[in-house]
């Protein structure tokens, strides 16, 4: 067997038990290191890293519940803005309200006014018409008198030749 590799004592014993955690005669060291490094931890825990991750949801439990109280007070004060602003805008509705019945108003009184003036004019023109128009009636009839007057004394030269006075000639025509 010269192919065969060289085999190689060791001076150590073979280990028995398996695997070194499970080995029953550590039992007793292992649980106190167990202990110790629970306690320890636990120690650190309870200590420093619970009191600053206390401290944190702390913190971040007051910074949430400011910003939930300034949105509360945000929305209060937009609430209030917007009951400032509807009132300023029906105010605002009310005076232009106001302000538009009043020009209507004026405008009506103005026009009334212009409409007595015009009336008051066609009035004064109508009277100076009938004036006129009496006047132009009254020298019409003088002028139709004259006029008839005139035929009168005409038909009469021109039928029967003899010649009537203008007073006659009146004085039948109006008869």
């Amino acid at each position: 067997m010269a192919d065969e590799a060289p085999h190689t004592a060791t001076t150590e014993a073979p280990h028995e038990g398996g695997f070194p955690p499970f080995d029953t005669t550590t039992f007793p060291s292992q649980i106190f290191w167990l202990v110790v490094t629970f306690a320890f931890l636990f120690t650190v825990l309870w200590k420093v890293a619970g009191p600053r991750i206390n401290g944190a949801i702390t913190q971040r439990r007051r910074a949430i519940n400011g910003a939930i109280a300034g949105a509360n007070a945000a929305r209060g004060e937009a609430e209030a803005a917007e009951a400032a602003y509807r009132t300023a805008l029906a105010g605002a509705r009310a005076r232009a309200s106001a302000l538009a019945e009043e020009n209507r108003q004026a405008l009506n009184a103005e026009v009334a006014r212009a409409k007595a003036e015009a009336d008051e004019k066609a009035a004064a023109a109508m009277a100076k018409a009938d004036a006129d128009i009496a006047a132009t009636r009254e020298a019409a009839k003088a002028q139709v008198s004259v006029a008839a007057r005139d035929t009168a004394i005409a038909i009469v030269a021109h039928l029967t030749g003899d010649q009537v006075s203008p007073e006659d000639a009146a004085d039948a025509v109006k008869s």
